[in-house]
C-alpha cells in the first residue's frame, strides 16, 4: 500500500512484475530477413516482436518527441479540475505524465507501464514527489482508495488485445463522476511520416503491408473510439482530433529513427538485411520532397476520446 501526499492510504499495488501488454515481453528482436524468404515465413518471424516498445531512448527519438506535443493539446481539451488524483495507463517514457504534472496542477499522479525499461526511463527523467511510477499492465492496474478523479491513457489502447476489457478495468478504478480519456494516433490517414514509410516498404516487399498499423488498428478511428466508450457505459462521450507538425531538418533526420528497433516500423527495418534497407532508404529519399533548406515538413494527427463515469 502506497501513501498519498497527505500520508493517507492511497494507491494499492500488489505485483512488481512484467505484465505483458500487448501480450508478452517486448524484449525479443526479429532475426534478419533476406529478400528470398517467403512472405509467410517473414511475417511469422516479425509478428513475434513487431510491436516492440522496449527501449526508452529509441522510443523518444522515434515517437516520444511527437507524443509530447500531442499531450499538451490533449490536456488543453480535457481542461481538468486542479488538485485531482490521476492514474495514467501506459505512461511509456513519460510524455503525458510530464504534461499532466506541468499543466494540470494534480494532487497526485500514478503512472504505470508494463515495460520496465520505459518505467525506468520515465522515472529517471522526472524527479517529482507527486508522481509515482509503477510497472503494471492494463490487466492489473493500481487502485486508489475512494477512486481516481481522472484516468488517462496516451497512445496505448490500439496495442491492447482487448481494449474493451482495459476500459472496464479503468472504470473500476475511477470515482463516480470521474473523467476517463485517451488518445491514439490516426495511423490510417493522419501519420504522414509512417504512411509514406509503409507505402514504400510495401512497394518493395508486399508482406510489409500486413505490418502497417493503419489496417492492423481499426480502433484508431473516431467512430470506433466513440463506440468503445459508449459500450463501456460512459456518459457525455466526445471525440476530437489533434494535428501537429512533424518537421525533420534533413532526410537523415527522418530516416535514422527507423534504425532504433523500437516500434513496428523500426522493428521491420531491423529485420531487413543491409541491401533491403538500402533499397528502402533510397525509395523514401526519392519519395520525400524536401523544402529549399533541405527540411522535410509533414504532419501527424492523433484522435482523442473522453467520457464521464456516471455520478
Amino acid at each position: 500500500m502506497l501513501r498519498d501526499r497527505a500520508g493517507q492510504p492511497g494507491v494499492e499495488f500488489r505485483r512488481d512484475t512484467y505484465l505483458g501488454w500487448p501480450g508478452g515481453s517486448p524484449t525479443g528482436a526479429p532475426s534478419k530477413s533476406r529478400g528470398g524468404r517467403s512472405a509467410t515465413r517473414r511475417l511469422t518471424t516479425l509478428n513475434a516482436s513487431i510491436d516492440n516498445w522496449a527501449a526508452g531512448d529509441a522510443y523518444e527519438t522515434f515517437m516520444g518527441r511527437w507524443s509530447r506535443r500531442v499531450a499538451d493539446d490533449f490536456l488543453d481539451w480535457l481542461a481538468p479540475m486542479p488538485r485531482a488524483n490521476w492514474l495514467e495507463v501506459g505512461c511509456g517514457t513519460g510524455a503525458l505524465t510530464k504534461a499532466v504534472r506541468q499543466r494540470a496542477d494534480p494532487a497526485s499522479v500514478v503512472a504505470c507501464d508494463p515495460s520496465p525499461a520505459f518505467v525506468s526511463f520515465a522515472r529517471n527523467s522526472m524527479e517529482d514527489g507527486s508522481v509515482t511510477f509503477l510497472i503494471a499492465g492494463a490487466d492489473d492496474l493500481p487502485r486508489r482508495h475512494s477512486g481516481f478523479d481522472v484516468i488517462v491513457s496516451g497512445l496505448v489502447l490500439n496495442f491492447l488485445p482487448q481494449p474493451s476489457d482495459a476500459v472496464r478495468s479503468m472504470m473500476e478504478r475511477i470515482r463516480r463522476g470521474g473523467l476517463l480519456a485517451a488518445y491514439v494516433w490516426d495511423y490510417a490517414e493522419g501519420m504522414q511520416f509512417l504512411r509514406i514509410f509503409w507505402d514504400e516498404a510495401a512497394a518493395l516487399d508486399p508482406s510489409a503491408a500486413q505490418l502497417d498499423e493503419g489496417p492492423r488498428f481499426p480502433l484508431c478511428r473516431p467512430d470506433a473510439l466513440i463506440q468503445l466508450f459508449q459500450q463501456a457505459g460512459l456518459d457525455s462521450v466526445e471525440a476530437r482530433s489533434f494535428e501537429i507538425a512533424t518537421a525533420f531538418p534533413s532526410f537523415d533526420a527522418y530516416w535514422s529513427p527507423f534504425l532504433g528497433g523500437t516500434g513496428p516500423a523500426p522493428s521491420y527495418v531491423d529485420s531487413l538485411d543491409r541491401d533491403a534497407q538500402r533499397q528502402l532508404r533510397l525509395r523514401l529519399r526519392q519519395r520525400l520532397a524536401p523544402s529549399a533548406d533541405g527540411s522535410i515538413r509533414l504532419t501527424a494527427r492523433a484522435l482523442g476520446i473522453r467520457g464521464l463515469v456516471a455520478a
